[in-house]
């Protein structure tokens, strides 16, 4: 039989004495590290979209987006918007928070104009006639050093005459 290495003590090492002292320390550390793909699972940390409607006399307007994502993400927003009277001269106006440490990776159907009111993304999307659907797609991507919670403003205009305002937030996870 050969000798016993150096440091080793065959009651600790081999036969496992004081191991079993404190096995809820080991229980604690497994769920901790059990947790977050349990809250991921549970869509604590985002990406199902959400839907948000403002309702108004000339039109109403639904957004369908999530309200948490987590940096890296690509995510996708859809405006619809159904003109209960004519819209001439449709614009959509987005606050800072849709675009502020994101990407927007693509605007769908492109807007016929774009510019800014007050610092703020406005989009002119043209005439949309009286019962008619607009679909408006946003695709964005979460830069990874983006945390914290933001507010997602969307007002709708009909040349300088606000229609609907549609306020929502969203919530960004490392």
């Amino acid at each position: 039989m050969s000798a016993i290495p150096d440091g080793l003590v065959l009651a600790r090492h081999r036969d496992g004495k004081h191991r079993s002292q404190r096995p809820w320390a080991r229980w604690a550390l497994l769920a901790v590290v059990l947790v977050l793909p349990v809250l991921a699972l549970a869509n604590v940390f985002g990406q199902r979209p959400h839907t948000a409607v403002a309702l108004g006399r000339r039109a109403s307007l639904e957004v369908e987006a999530p309200t948490r994502v987590r940096g890296g993400l690509l995510w996708q927003a859809r405006v619809n918007i159904r003109a209960h009277e004519v819209l001439r001269q449709a614009r959509l106006v987005l606050s800072s928070g849709w675009l502020e440490s994101m990407q927007t990776n693509t605007l769908e159907p492109a807007p016929t104009d774009e510019t800014s009111t007050n610092g703020s993304p406005a989009f002119t999307l043209g005439q949309i006639a009286e019962g008619q659907k607009f679909v408006f797609y946003m695709q964005f991507q979460v830069n990874p050093t983006n945390v914290g919670r933001r507010a997602q403003t969307l007002e709708l205009y009909d040349g300088a005459i606000r229609v609907l305002r549609l306020e929502r937030t969203i919530t960004v996870f490392p």
